[in-house]
C-alpha cells in the first residue's frame, strides 16, 4: 500500500520533525492511537520540502534540532498549505518551551517524555487538528445543484464533492474559469437550501470547479457543522472511545 492511500485512512496528517529515534517512537504510537498519520523529515531540507508541497494538520518540532528547529518553525507559519496547522515542540525545559510558544508553537511537550504526557497533549489538540483538516476535507456526496446565471437559462447537475470552500459538479454546462454564477443545493440530512454566490475555477467536462465567493455568516457556520459532522464519522470509534478514557501510565 502507498504511503498516499495509507494516509487517506486516517483523520490527519502530523509532519514529525526530529532525529531522535525515541522521541519519533513515542509519538508516532500516540499518533497512531488517534488515527494519525505520522510522517517523520530528520533533516531541514527535506522538511521544507514537504511543507511546501503536502498539507499537514498539525506538525511536531523537535527542539534538539536547535537553530534548524527555528527555521521549521518559521517555515511552517509562512507555508499557504500548513500556516493554520497545530504545531508541537519538543523540550528539554520550561525556558525553551516559553521561547517556542512565542515563536508560534500552539503546544509544547517536555522532555522526558511519557507515553500519557503525549496522549494527552493530542487529546487536548485533537479538535483543532479535525477543525484544520475540515478546512481542506472534500466531502463525496451527490445531490441536484442549480447553476443560475445573469440572462441565461439554469443549469441542472449534480455535486460531486463539497468543502468549505467550493464544490465540484457535473453537468452541462458551457462555462469558463472566472464566470460568476449562483448555486442552489440542499445537503443530506439537512433541509436547509443553500443559496451562494461562486465563480468558476476550472472547467473539465464534464466536471466543473467552483469556488464559493460569497457566504453569509449563517450559510458559512452551517455547512461548516455538516461537514464537521461527516468529517466525525470518519473517526474510528477505536479513537473516539480515547475521549471517554485514556489509559494512565
Amino acid at each position: 500500500m502507498s504511503a498516499a492511500s495509507s494516509a487517506s485512512a486516517f483523520v490527519g496528517r502530523v509532519l514529525i520533525v526530529s532525529n531522535n529515534a525515541v522521541a519519533i517512537g513515542q509519538i508516532k504510537d500516540s499518533l497512531q492511537r488517534f488515527a494519525l498519520f505520522p510522517e517523520q523529515c530528520p533533516k531541514l531540507s527535506l522538511a521544507l520540502e514537504r511543507l511546501n508541497r503536502a498539507k499537514f494538520e498539525a506538525v511536531v518540532i523537535d527542539l534538539q534540532l536547535g537553530s534548524q528547529a527555528e527555521v521549521v518553525l518559521q517555515a511552517v507559519r509562512q507555508a499557504p498549505s500548513n500556516k493554520h496547522a497545530v504545531v508541537f515542540t519538543v523540550s528539554d525545559n520550561r525556558a525553551d518551551a516559553s521561547g517556542a510558544f512565542r515563536a508560534g508553537s500552539t503546544f509544547v511537550l517536555l522532555r522526558p517524555l511519557s507515553r500519557g504526557l503525549i496522549n494527552l497533549s493530542f487529546k487536548a489538540a485533537y479538535g483543532l487538528i479535525v477543525r484544520e483538516k475540515r478546512r481542506y476535507f472534500r466531502c463525496p456526496v451527490e445531490v441536484p445543484v442549480a447553476i443560475l446565471r445573469t440572462a441565461l437559462p439554469a443549469v441542472h447537475g449534480s455535486t460531486v464533492n463539497v468543502s468549505e470552500g467550493g464544490m465540484s459538479i457535473a453537468a452541462n454546462a458551457s462555462l469558463g474559469s472566472g464566470d460568476p454564477v449562483q448555486l442552489q443545493f440542499a445537503l443530506p440530512g439537512d433541509e436547509f437550501q443553500f443559496v451562494v454566490e461562486a465563480a468558476v475555477c476550472w472547467a473539465n467536462q464534464p466536471q466543473i470547479g467552483m469556488r464559493f465567493t460569497f457566504f453569509s455568516p449563517h450559510l458559512a457556520s452551517r455547512l461548516q457543522e455538516w461537514l464537521s459532522r461527516q468529517l466525525e464519522e470518519t473517526i474510528p470509534q477505536s479513537v473516539r472511545e480515547q475521549f471517554s478514557k485514556l489509559p494512565k501510565e
